[in-house]
This record gives C-alpha cells, structure tokens and sequence, in this order.
C-alpha cells in the first residue's frame, strides 16, 4: 500500500519558519538574525522575512545592538512582553495561589490567599475575585489574558465532563465546578492536575532540569505523583498516571483507615497523608492536639511514639515509590508537599526503599516553595500561549 504525500503549502511553512525562530529567541534570548540563520540552519533571507512578519505581529521587539564585537553591528531580537500574559492558579484545600506572568517569563505579580468558602460556588468566587486582583496588578484583565492555567486536585474526565478523583476537595467532582470554570475563565481555560503541574515546576526551575526522567512525587494533605519520561510529563491514556492514592497498601497497612474514605482517596492517601498520619499518631497513644507537623517535630525531639509513626509513613511511601522505580526506572525521586519536604524524611524514605528495589536513584527533597503549582501552571500556560499566538499567525 503506498501512501500519498502532499507537499507543504507556503504559508504553512512560514508559520513553521516563524514558530521556529520564536522558540529559539525564548530558549537562547536577544538574538540578531545572524544568530538565528546559524542556530535555526535557515538562509538569511527566510530568516529575516519571518523575523519582519513576527515583529509586525507584535511577538518580537528589537531589544538593542551589539557592540564590541568586529564586523557590522547586529540589530538583536527579544521576545515581546506585552504580546500577552498567562495567569496561573493554584486551588488548593486550604489556600488559593494565583500569578501573572508575561510571555518573556517574567512574573509581573503573585498572590495566595486563604480559603473561607465551604462550597463550591464560594470557592469559585473566590478564585475569580484573586485572578482579578492579580490581573489588575499586572496591567491587563482576566478576559484580556492568553492563557489560563488552573492546577487542581484530580483529573478531567471528558465522558463525565467534570474533574474526577478530587480526593479531600468536597464538591470539586460535580459537574457545577468545571462549568463555573469555563464560564469565568473561557472555554480554553486549561485545567492541570496539581502535582503534575509541580512537577512541570520542577523539571523548568528544580531538580528536574538534570533529569530526562524523574518523579515527583508530593505527600502532605493529599497523596500524589507527577511522572516525567523523556522529558515530557506523561499523563496516561486516561489522564491518571502518577494517582498513587488508589495503590493499594501492602498486607496490613492502614487497617484502620475507614473504608469509605479509602475508596473516595484512594487507599494510600487515606493512610499516609497529613490525617493518616494523625491518625496513626492517636492510635499510638499520643494525646493533645496533634498535626502531621506535630508528629514530625515529636519525632525530632526523640519521642519513641512519633518516630515509629513517622518510620512507619516512610515505609509506605517507600512502597509506593518502590512501585514506580520497578516499572519506569526514573533517575530521581523528588519529595514535595509539607510531609515530603520534612526535615529527614527523605533521608527515612531513601533508607526504606534500599531494603526495597533492585536499584536506588537519586532522592531529593524539592527547593522549590509553597507557589510550585503556580509555577507549573506558568511554564504549561506559556507552552499554550505561545501554541496559540503562532498559529493564528500562520491562519
């Protein structure tokens, strides 16, 4: 059987050309056209007809001359700021994050601020009033931005229409939630599961940059993982990779975790997160008021009870990790979220898995700060952005 090939029409390769030389001045910086013609292996005059129909558009700016150097002085190009801006939220169980970024990269403004709302139309009203505020800041306006990214627990499920596996966020999965979505922030709003979304952060500003592959892998209030083969976050065909909640627990483990919780969190969530570890901590006798954070801090004070507790949380996301490490082999193992992030805990799981898998990679605890989500939004929003302005100029 043959196939027929039909040749590429001029003005899909103009837009190819010009989609080209944007990624390169975003990925290099100020270029001249010289620079462009050697590193894009496009003639000088191609290069400087697409630089013409890209400066035209308003994506490109002369950023100035270079100088000092022999030879002619060279006109260098940057990308634009103001060709659009790309808004990040970050809706989380107790807080709402959000930042504004232009499409140079650089964050014109940030902002997070604790949830009040008990219900979801509350929530929402809370997210738009922040992406306002946020967006007023940054000189432009929520209808007026080219990109909106919203990290959120769970995943979206098309033949539902609504967000799936939402974990503690009560309400988030009824169909109500994605429609006040759309309806505040457009029909192209882009929706990213929270800790995929940190890992995006990771591999653009963290560890990940060394790696072409890597997990990150978050355990506080919720249990979670973002999975990067190849240097590309992998999602799964139904978008629910990395949803280690739902492994099951070994023999044993979490005996005591109520079964409905265990099948709305997934049974490794309902264990190991921040209220398993409470629970767990209750169950060995500890009295008061206690927090994961408590449990934590007891355990670095020597108190017996605390540290088989916390010995007994690294050994069941050492488990899970071990799952992931014998099916995909990552070159490293990132820890997030306030359990992951404990002082030692890396160190406890890291110990944990030796005893576990036939290979031990590399284990780090996450630089990065309390805006990871909203940084992944940024980078994943930028990504779309830069997508769409291209090809609508190349239409």
């Amino acid at each position: 059987m043959t196939t027929e090939l039909s040749a590429a029409r001029p003005p899909l390769i103009r837009a190819m050309n010009e989609q080209l030389l944007l990624g390169h001045i975003r990925a290099v910086g100020p270029c001249s056209r010289a620079d462009l013609a050697r590193i894009s292996g496009l003639s000088k005059p191609t290069v400087s007809l697409a630089l013409t129909n890209i400066e035209r558009a308003g994506l490109v700016r002369i950023a100035g001359q270079r100088t000092g150097v022999p030879g002619r002085t060279a006109q260098l190009y940057e990308i634009r700021p103001e060709a659009g801006f790309v808004l990040g939220l970050d809706i989380g169980l107790k807080y709402l994050r959000g930042a504004v970024a232009d499409l140079a990269g650089q964050v014109r403004t940030r902002d997070s601020r604790k949830v009040v709302a008990t219900s979801v139309r509350g929530r929402l009203a809370e997210l738009v009033e922040l992406a306002d505020d946020l967006c007023a800041r940054a000189g432009t306006s929520r209808q007026a931005v080219t990109q909106t990214v919203i990290g959120t627990p769970g995943v979206y499920d098309p033949q539902r229409n609504a967000i799936a596996l939402t974990g503690g966020l009560a309400g988030w999965d009824r169909p109500a939630a994605l429609a006040g979505l759309r309806e505040a922030f457009g029909p192209s709003v882009a929706l990213e599961n929270d800790v995929d979304a940190a890992a995006l952060a990771e591999q653009r500003h963290g560890y990940g940059r060394d790696h072409e592959s890597f997990a990150f892998v978050h355990v506080g209030t919720g249990i979670g993982m973002g999975l990067v083969l190849g240097g590309r976050l992998h999602r799964g065909v139904h978008g629910v990779a990395g949803e280690i909640a739902f492994m099951p627990l070994p023999g044993g483990s979490g005996s005591d975790v109520d079964s409905d919780e265990a099948r709305r969190r997934g049974p490794l969530e309902a264990a190991a997160a921040a209220a398993g570890v409470v629970r767990a901590a209750r169950k060995a006798g500890m009295r008061g008021p206690v927090s994961a954070r408590s449990v934590f801090a007891a355990a670095a004070r020597g108190d017996e009870r605390a540290v088989a507790v916390v010995a007994e949380e690294a050994r069941l996301v050492a488990s899970a990790v071990c799952c992931v490490i014998t099916v995909v082999d990552p070159g490293l193992i990132v820890l997030g979220g306030g359990i992951g992030q404990a002082p030692g805990f890396a160190s406890a799981v890291a110990n944990a898995l030796s005893g576990m898998t036939p290979v031990l990679p590399e284990v780090k605890v996450s630089a990065l700060g309390t805006d990871v989500v909203v940084d992944g939004c940024l980078a994943e929003g930028a990504s779309l952005a830069w997508n769409q302005l291209t090809s609508a100029q190349g239409r």
